[in-house]
């Protein structure tokens, strides 16, 4: 088996989740990213190339069992050992209530829990027997409160908030760090500078969180020695309102 350790980042986008792998990819780490259209992942592949280190793309869909099953085994058959394990698909939509289909409803759900819980489970499954390892669910303000037009998105939040802290305590003993870290406030995207460009504007004032300084934190979750482990660390902009 390669030495080396491997990170997997379900739902490496082009902001928060490409530069989590960046950040441990520098660190050594053997970045494996995925999202449904590994095509899109050829630029975040080649930056991580670019800056001296490794990472291999895949095409996956986290809410199907078997994909989620067969990507762990392709890690740890033919890339490395998962070390860290990063969950961090978004599904941020608004509908009001009335609004919400069921499959709106349903697919929010799939994407925004019921993906985190299979990659939490099968990571958990090659990580238990080594005795440690890190997983981390990415949260969000509807991880802690819903709003108006987000029933969705809080609803599925919310589990996911839920099914981390279990896991934390069944898995924490067993040398297994789980972590849900909650982004509370806007990030610096595309989506953001088109969609909200009075809120982008605030990131001359560090108004936005940065991607590089959330993925900092990721890192220095990982680094934590078993003595002092934090399992919920919110992250917002000093002029954040909460």
């Amino acid at each position: 088996m390669n030495a080396r350790k491997a990170v997997l980042v379900v739902g490496a986008g082009d902001a928060t989740g490409g530069a989590i792998a960046r950040r441990f990819a520098r660190e050594g780490y053997i970045a494996c990213v995925t999202r449904r259209n590994a095509d899109k992942l050829a630029p975040l592949v080649a930056q991580i190339e670019a800056e001296g280190g490794m990472a291999h793309a895949f095409g996956s869909d986290a809410r199907k069992e078997e994909e989620m099953a067969s990507l762990v085994r392709e890690i740890e058959t033919n890339i490395a050992p998962i070390e860290v394990a990063i969950f961090n698909i978004g599904a941020n939509v608004r509908f009001d209530v009335l609004d919400t289909t069921v499959r709106v409803y349903y697919k929010v759900w799939e994407m925004a829990c019921f993906a985190g819980f299979l990659m939490g489970r099968e990571t958990a499954r090659v990580m238990l027997p080594r005795g440690r390892g890190s997983i981390f669910f990415t949260g969000a303000t509807a991880s802690l409160r819903g709003r108006a037009g987000f029933a969705a998105f809080a609803g599925a939040k919310h589990a996911l908030r839920a099914l981390a802290q279990s896991m934390a305590k069944e898995l924490g003993p067993k040398g297994i760090h789980v972590a849900h870290p909650v982004i509370d406030g806007a990030i610096d995207t595309e989506f953001i500078r088109e969609n909200f460009p009075d809120r982008y504007a605030l990131k001359d004032r560090d108004g936005i969180l940065n991607p590089e300084h959330i993925a900092d934190a990721y890192w220095m979750l990982h680094q934590q020695p078993r003595d002092a482990w934090t399992h919920e660390l919110d992250l917002r902009p000093w002029i954040e309102a909460w």
